[in-house]
């Protein structure tokens, strides 16, 4: 069925947008009078449907579509959802009020697309499913919710795994804001001097026509390569980074990318440490949600987001199904340290797995917290030394003959 995009006003007055899904332009228009919408633009993709509307409204009707839905958004809107299911809200009255209540444009027009799925009598999972935009994750937990009678537990649940995991990315973006922001700064500062600066010293030192130091002559022919050739380095960049993620893409260029990362020094072990939080955080909440262990692990192996730990994932799933434990084959593989394993056989022996992982998680998250934080310190200054060094080096390689002139004329 067609979805379309539009833009309209309330009943209250208030302009609204968001999806709808119909069989026709016509049929969407009268959808959204009988919910109290009455449309003034309606795009399918890049089609126009209003008679009239310039490409700019249709661009802007349609681009909602292409937003991605923020996992700070999706967390808001499962809590919601645990809370009107929990105060027995009908689950299709729920999800039109959650609709309503979002920010959210994209997911606003998702929820239209599910409630809409579900009061034509499909199941909650399968509707969310459909849409493309709720993970295997999110999926699987709510299936399992519908099935067991526990949607409100799941959701609550779902929720909770969000937003624990936009708090980790929150942490560890802010960390990285300072050094990254120090980083582009050195950056444009040594473009600055290559660009402006430099050309006039040169023509100066070369009027002189005096003997300048090797170092001198290197930074003037640099200078005058990256102000010529430009646009050639820019290409080759473009190029190289256009390679490097076609390689990625590919089973193999992937596993290796994923072993050269894990055996760097300090890169490697803040790698390993985030995909296993993902991986046992993950896994707890699977399996308290009810899914079975074989398809957690599945799942929890993608989440991981690396090749390298997704295989031993795989080869402890396989030997879970001919009957063994999960610790056994994750220590085996060499690929998790001796405290997660040991964690893990202590809550299989004692039937606690799923807390288990859970503290395995925490446990792992202050460690990735700690971690980018000693970086940052030690990262702070050592790009301040690099930007002064550069300076310094250009500094003296411009003044120092200048320096020999001035003596010379005395």
């Amino acid at each position: 069925m067609p979805v379309y995009a539009y833009k309209g006003m309330t009943s209250a007055g208030r302009t609204t947008r968001g999806f709808v899904d119909a069989e026709s332009p016509r049929a969407a228009r009268a959808k959204l009078r009988r919910d109290g919408v009455f449309p003034t633009e309606l795009a399918e993709g890049a089609e126009e449907t209003k008679a009239g509307a310039p490409a700019q409204s249709r661009l802007a009707a349609a681009l909602p579509s292409l937003r991605r839905v923020s996992a700070m958004d999706l967390a808001l809107a499962t809590r919601q959802l645990a809370t009107l299911v929990g105060a027995s809200v009908p689950l299709v009255d729920a999800l039109g009020a959650l609709s309503q209540q979002v920010e959210s444009a994209r997911l606003k027009g998702v929820l239209g697309q599910v409630r809409d799925r579900v009061n034509e009598g499909a199941a909650l999972a399968d509707a969310m499913a459909q849409t493309g935009v709720f993970s295997d994750l999110f999926v699987s937990m709510v299936r399992a919710g519908e099935t067991g009678g526990a949607l409100e537990q799941v959701l609550d649940r779902l929720a909770d795994y969000l937003e624990s995991q936009v708090r980790l990315r929150n942490k560890v973006t802010s960390i990285l804001i300072y050094p990254s922001v120090m980083f582009v700064f050195a950056m444009v500062v040594v473009a600055a001097l290559v660009t402006f600066v430099l050309p006039q010293i040169t023509e100066l030192l070369t009027n002189l026509k005096q003997e300048l130091p090797w170092y001198t002559k290197a930074i003037i022919s640099g200078s005058a390569i990256v102000r010529t050739w430009w646009w050639l380095i820019a290409l080759i960049a473009a190029t190289f980074v256009v390679g490097v993620r076609a390689m990625l893409r590919t089973e193999r260029g992937r596993e290796g990318w994923d072993t050269w990362k894990l055996k760097l020094p300090v890169v490697g072990k803040v790698a390993r440490i985030l995909a296993i939080s993902r991986f046992t955080r993950t896994l707890s909440t699977l399996l308290a949600g009810g899914i079975p262990i074989v398809r957690s692990l599945g799942i929890a192996k993608h989440v991981a987001n690396n090749v390298v730990i997704g295989q031993a994932i795989d080869a402890a799933s396989d030997s879970i199904t001919g009957g063994s434990s999960l610790a056994k084959p994750l220590r085996a593989s060499g690929q998790f340290p001796p405290l997660v394993t040991h964690m893990i056989e202590v809550g299989e022996q004692s039937g606690e797995l799923e807390p288990m992982l859970a503290k395995v998680a925490e446990n792992y998250d202050e460690q990735v917290e700690t971690t980018m934080t000693r970086l940052t310190a030690l990262l702070e200054p050592l790009l301040i030394l690099l930007m002064v060094g550069i300076v310094v080096v250009i500094i003296l390689a411009t003044l120092v003959p200048l320096l020999q002139v001035t003596s010379s004329l005395k």
